[in-house]
């Protein structure tokens, strides 16, 4: 649809920037105009799509409307008045008047349905929750009827929507019939096995239900159970009749729900006689005419809802859809150039001339030309940039991938080397010509145009016609797809479209032929409309008008703020300024549009006391302060180009000096901030130190910044920040700080293992290191040190380290943090386990309270100290006297204790942060050689359930699963490792047992799983290999001599799953590399104990299927291909099938089951295998002329079906594939291969001779008695239905599904 715009306009770097346009500050974007269709959307809440649809089927019901708007105040009440005590405001009513009112006359792309859900009592986010449309039809009807009770309204939805269903049951011994009325507010049709609604509503209303067997009727007149038949008419039918399409369905096989995705079609005109019970009249009578199609797309947990709607008044503006424009154009181009062949004709010249007229010669290969003219053309002088692309194709029928881009590059690097003809505008979405800047007709409310004369208002309460060149009214109906907030136009027969798959039609709704359209009503949205609420339109209009033009005009200008130079100084590399109390900062509201020669003039005059010359550089507010970029030099250049974004800093000045400083402007003489960080010896912060800090916050020195603070709030660091140009040097840095030359200056050491780092803050183990810059650092610039924004600097004097905050060791300087953020917290847990052990005691220590102390640390000081000290201030010397015990910090929610914390490490390199809180518990702890692993047997463990070990580093993966083993009392070598990812799932075994821990990047707290089974080869696969026997095999059972034979097949035989009369033995497993192709493993199978006496002389006489659920479903093919290409995965399971001839598939090679009806007695004949051919056609009439082929019959005599058998029913594959598009577009062809058919290896395909066998019943008696087994299991589950209840929730909550909530609707009392 873009071309190739968006491929170019990522390679050009010319995708569109918010930051390079324009916005308006302060005032919210007014909502958008109607679109092209001349109607508003409704907007989506987040899941009020169902809402949406329904409300938009009844706005373009005509009668409805009208009905509803007939109502006024004097007996709905007024909406201003509901919140009053003892008033009866019908709110439902008032709040869908003022809806269709906004959506008929106000000029907005899509209205809110807040007002209208707040009505309903919606308070708990139910427009959030997803809801059936077809059960809000029902409850919204019901609450409108409620509503408007005692009202001229009250019969308002009995005569619109309710009709009569009268139930006739015949005794077929007296001929006694029973009568009983039903009223219905919509007819709901079955979708499964019909085919049409048609055929739904013959078997609802014309084929009769027999009461016989074990389901007899109770005559009242023969006073007895007897066979009777029991049918149903229509008996009164209302001006609208809705079908309610039965799309979702429960299978109570597998406990859950489902969605019919199969062909379902329904006329656009519909006779209702066949169904009625009285036939007289005329045929306008029962005819109805299809008006709106609600579309459900999605799954039966989810999805959205959209509405197909016939305009009956013709109140929108109906345009051909975009793909039949671009079909007309293509289809004009060739026609002109078929006519210009033929230059004799006079017709020709005409046409030439008129093309002529009408359109300019264009060079078609010159791009500039063709851009220019594409922009130019525009009403609004300006084309969207993602857009762009497709109007040049629709130009010149080729995209600028393939016409321009090997010449020119991609299109947006040529609009940007053309910066002199193209801008960007309306916030760098759109491209329009620098001479001709875009209007404000048809471009967004954001885009920039020069005042225009004031068109003339429209008439009040008119939504204004949208601007389009008027052409002749397409013939036949006007459809409209209303998808919230977007309007489209389509085509009756895009309509055909939603006759199957996952976006289906859902609802539909038809209205009586008969019903009259006044010619008023044609065209005019003002019809019927109550003039208060026309008058309430008007002023909505006016509002938003005015909206838009305040926020056109807010838009057009950009806010710029100047910077003078004489209130600026330099200080260390950025512009500070002279006083804190006045910056010198000059705001100024200006044209976007115009160049930089007019903005230096307004400066010009502004500044009436500027003397010299006069520069416009753009600058930036660093860290640091204010830095200058770029000079404004191009006084021809508009603000556009120059790349002038809202809330641009400009400075002033003479592009020399400021304050008598040469300053420096570009990128690479950035100002870099640093937190310089000195020593704070003081107590009480009185004294040198603490004068020093006085002296920084009360009155800073110009150009440092006055953020000077206490380290920790006591004796330790204290920090300011200073800015530095990034030019600098270390060496200039320390003379600009003040201190002296033999100073140190240091900068923060990384954090080593475990994180305990420094820093200043004294946290990460309780001190922090710095390293010494090297004194040939000195002489290299900030920038070449990688010094940037925020980076800490640390001045120390010689006799900083006499005190014992700081310690010297080569050229790494230790700061220990103040003591009274030294400690930690302990906290003694006697039954949680520790490593080597369950989550058990042990050594006879009981259960006891829970105790915790605070212990005095540093980060220097070892874990094994930190213990020992724990351990006496808890008082547990005794108690824990030979028992071994260790320290595990909690993870962050504070629930699991983490893996144990080696004692010969200290706090800082062994990653605890002081002031958190470690668990004392027994259990010994990992030294810095082992590894803490938890492990577990089978599955992946949950959470505080595994067992844990620990073991070297060094050790083996086989010594490891060794020592597992014997902890917890197994043997045997037929078990491996597997390692839980990071999603705690069992992933890939350990394959090299001889491989240290250390090697395999594990670490301490992973956890491992014993599994049992050998090991196979790296690179090997183990697959489990079956023999598929049919009824009439004439393999038999074996018996293998060698009982030692570790591949001895089975003698029981299993059913083959979805394959009648077959079954399934096992032959045993085979080992086999993943590189192997299909043949070795053919060929390997044949070694197997359990086909030695079967005759097979080549690998090509076996085929091999793949299993799933003991049910073949693919055949592998490609005898040279490898089973990694074939995805072929260890402990799948395969079968094999002997053949009688060679075979070779290709990959759209089908093998199908195909069996003939037995003409008239409900049967078939055995089943035959049939290869069908779909590479190159696998639509439905392949299929059919492969079959009239194999049968020597006429193609147009087949009649086929697809079977499913977990079913028992078929789907007949009809000739819907023929059909052609009436736009004579290419033919398009359907394949069985995908939806609805799917059809794939093994599926049976029944066949019937329409010939000799007029029945089109594909169902055979095992079928019908199938089904019938189905309904008895379908009934015992609805009677004992519980625990089948109990499955589903199961099911629902392991897909995450949210809860489904009751919809409704709160009325209140009127009577």
């Amino acid at each position: 649809m873009f071309g190739c715009l968006f491929e170019e306009e990522e390679e050009a770097g010319f995708s569109p920037n918010p930051g390079l346009g324009r916005v308006a500050k302060g005032i919210e974007e007014p909502p958008p105009t109607r679109g092209k269709s001349n109607l508003s959307g409704i907007k989506n809440q987040g899941g009020t799509c169902y809402l949406n649809s329904l409300l938009q089927t009844l706005l373009f019901t005509p009668e409805f409307r009208e009905e509803l708007f007939s109502l006024g105040q004097e007996e709905l009440g007024l909406l201003e008045g509901k919140d009053k005590p003892e008033a009866k405001v019908r709110v439902i009513p008032l709040e869908l008047q003022r809806l269709f009112a906004h959506l008929l006359l106000v000029d907005q792309q899509s209205a809110s349905t807040t007002q209208l859900t707040d009505s309903f009592g919606w308070k708990n986010n139910e427009e959030t929750n997803q809801h059936d449309v077809q059960e809000l039809n029902r409850i919204l009807f019901s609450a409108l009827e409620h509503s408007l009770v005692d009202t001229s309204g009250s019969s308002l939805i009995h005569r619109l929507y309710h009709g009569t269903i009268v139930n006739n049951i015949v005794c077929s011994e007296c001929g006694n019939v029973s009568q009983r009325q039903e009223d219905f507010l919509d007819l709901t049709a079955c979708v499964c096995g019909m085919g049409s609604l048609e055929n739904a509503l013959w078997a609802m209303f014309v084929e009769e239900e027999m009461f016989e067997g074990n389901n007899l009727y109770r005559c009242a007149k023969c006073d007895g159970l007897v066979t009777a038949a029991k049918s149903a008419k229509l008996q009164e039918l209302p001006p609208f009749i809705t079908m309610s399409l039965l799309r979702f369905s429960f299978d109570f096989a597998k406990c859950e729900r489902y969605k019919e995705m199969g062909r379902y079609t329904f006329p656009l005109t519909i006779n209702l006689r066949p169904f009625c019970e009285q036939i007289d009249g005329e045929d306008a009578e029962f005819t109805y005419k299809l008006f709106s199609v609600i579309i459900h797309k999605g799954g039966c947990y989810g999805g959205h809802y959209h509405a197909f709607i016939r305009d009956i008044d013709q109140l929108g503006k109906w345009e051909p859809p975009e793909e039949d424009s671009k079909n007309k154009f293509r289809k004009t181009v060739k026609t002109v150039e078929e006519v210009e062949e033929v230059p004799e004709v006079p017709e020709v010249k005409e046409v030439q001339e008129v093309k002529e007229l009408q359109e300019p010669k264009l060079d078609v290969e010159d791009p500039l030309c063709l851009l220019t003219a594409v922009i130019s053309q525009e009403p609004s002088k300006s084309v969207l940039l993602d857009q762009l692309g497709q109007k040049l194709l629709d130009k010149t029928g080729s995209s600028w991938g393939k016409k321009f881009r090997k010449h020119h590059g991609p299109i947006g690097k040529f609009l940007q080397s053309h910066s002199d003809v193209f801008m960007l505008v309306s916030n760098g979405t759109r491209v329009a010509l620098k001479s001709n800047q875009p209007s404000t007709a048809g471009s967004s409310p954001a885009e920039p145009s020069p005042p225009t004369k004031p068109s003339p208002a429209p008439q009040p309460g008119t939504p204004p016609e949208p601007e389009h060149n008027p052409g002749p009214e397409p013939e036949g109906d006007h459809w409209f797809d209303l998808n919230d907030s977007t309007v489209a136009s389509i085509r009756e027969s895009d309509i055909e479209r939603q006759f199957q798959g996952k976006e289906s039609a859902y609802m539909l709704f038809y209205r009586k032929v008969q019903l009259p359209r006044p010619s008023e009503a044609f065209r005019n949205p003002l019809y019927k409309v109550p003039p208060h609420l026309v008058q309430m339109a008007a002023e909505e209009n006016l509002n938003l008008q005015r909206r838009r033009e305040t926020f056109e005009n807010s838009s057009n200008s950009v806010e710029l703020r100047l910077h003078l130079a004489p209130s600026y100084r330099l200080e260390n590399g950025a512009l500070q300024p002279m006083s804190i109390h006045q910056e010198g900062v000059t705001p100024l509201s200006f044209d976007r549009r115009k160049t930089v020669g007019d903005l230096r003039l307004s400066v010009y005059q502004m500044l009436e006391l500027w003397e010299g010359d006069m520069a416009l550089t753009v600058a930036k507010s660093l860290p640091a302060g204010l830095h200058l970029y770029n000079t404004l030099t191009d006084d021809g250049m508009s603000l556009y180009s120059a790349g002038i974004v809202p809330n641009s800093d400009l400075f002033v000045w003479n592009g020399r000096e400021v304050a008598g400083a040469p300053v420096l402007t570009g990128a690479e003489w950035e100002p870099v901030l640093l937190t310089v960080v000195r020593p704070y010896l003081g107590d009480d912060g009185n004294d040198g130190g603490g004068g020093r800090v006085e002296e920084k916050e009360g009155d800073a020195a110009p150009g440092e910044a006055p953020g000077v603070g206490m380290e920790n709030g006591g004796p330790g660091l204290i920090k300011e920040t200073r800015g530095f140009a990034c030019g600098a040097t270390l060496g200039e840095v320390r003379e600009a700080l003040g201190e002296p030359q033999e100073s140190m200056l240091c900068q923060v050491q990384a954090a080593g293992k475990g994180g305990g780092a420094g820093g200043v803050e004294g946290q990460g183990g309780g001190a922090s290191g710095w390293k010494v810059f090297p004194p040939a650092d000195l002489q290299r610039t900030l920038k070449e040190l990688s010094l940037k924004d925020g980076d800490k600097l640390l001045v120390l004097e010689p006799q900083s380290f006499d005190s014992s905050l700081f310690s010297l060791s080569g050229e790494l300087v230790t700061v220990t943090t103040p003591s009274d953020c030294r400690w930690l917290l302990v906290e003694f847990r006697p039954h949680r386990g520790g490593g080597g052990g369950g989550e058990g005691g042990g050594d006879g220590v009981g259960e006891e309270e829970r105790k915790s102390a605070k212990v005095p640390a540093s980060g220097i000081m070892s874990i094994g100290e930190v213990k020992q000290r724990a351990i006496e201030e808890l008082h547990l010397k005794d108690q824990l006297s030979g028992v071994e015990c260790c320290l595990r910090p909690m993870d962050r929610t504070g629930k699991h204790l983490l893996t144990p914390v080696c004692e010969e490490l200290s706090v800082r390199d062994a990653g605890v942060r002081l002031m958190t809180t470690l668990i004392l518990c027994l259990g010994k702890a990992p030294t810095t050689t082992q590894l803490f692993l938890h492990y577990s047997l089978g599955t992946a463990p949950s959470a505080g359930m595994e067992m844990d070990i620990i073991v070297e580093q060094t050790c083996t993966v086989k010594e490891c699963l060794k020592a597992m083993l014997e902890a917890i009392g197994l043997e045997g070598d037929s078990w491996h490792l597997r390692i839980l990812d990071w999603c705690d799932e069992v992933g890939e075994p350990l394959m090299n047992e001889d491989a240290p821990l250390s090697e395999l990047n594990i670490s301490c707290g992973d956890t491992l799983v014993i599994t049992q089974g050998q090991l196979p080869p790296k690179g090997y696969l183990n697959l489990s290999v079956w023999l598929l026997l049919d009824a009439e095999s004439d393999v038999v059972s074996y018996t293998d001599g060698d009982s030692n034979h570790t591949n001895k097949g089975s003698s029981e035989d299993v059913n083959a799953s979805g394959v009648p009369g077959a079954t399934l033995r096992a032959l045993g497993k085979v080992e086999i590399p993943d590189e192997a192709t299909l043949e070795d493993l053919k060929i390997q199978v044949m070694t197997l104990p359990g086909l030695q006496s079967v005759c097979v002389p080549t690998p090509a006489f076996l085929r091999l299927w793949q299993l799933e659920e003991r049910r073949p479903v693919r055949i592998h093919r490609g005898q040279q291909l490898t089973l990694r290409k074939l995805k072929v995965t260890g402990g799948a399971e395969l079968c094999v099938q002997r053949l009688l001839s060679e075979e070779d598939l290709g990959l759209k090679e089908v093998l199908l089951r195909v069996q003939m009806a037995v003409p008239g007695e409900g049967r078939y004949y055995p089943a035959e295998e049939l290869v069908w051919n779909a590479s190159r056609d696998s639509s439905p009439g392949s299929l059919r002329s492969t079959l009239a082929a194999r049968y020597g019959l006429s193609p147009d005599a087949l009649l086929l079906a697809k079977q499913h058998p977990d079913k028992h029913t078929w789907d007949a594959i009809t000739s819907w594939s023929q059909q052609t598009s009436k736009r004579k577009k290419k033919k398009k062809t359907e394949s069985l291969l995908g939806a609805p058919f799917h059809l794939k290896d093994g599926d049976m395909i029944g066949i019937k001779n329409l010939l000799v066998d007029s029945s089109r019943d594909f169902c055979t008696l095992e079928d019908l008695q199938g089904q019938q087994r189905l309904r008895e299991e379908e009934e015992q589950r609805r009677k004992g239905g519980a625990s089948c209840a109990a499955g589903v929730e199961n099911k629902a909550s392991c897909k995450g599904r949210r809860p489904e909530v009751a919809l409704s609707i709160n009325v209140g009392t009127f009577r």
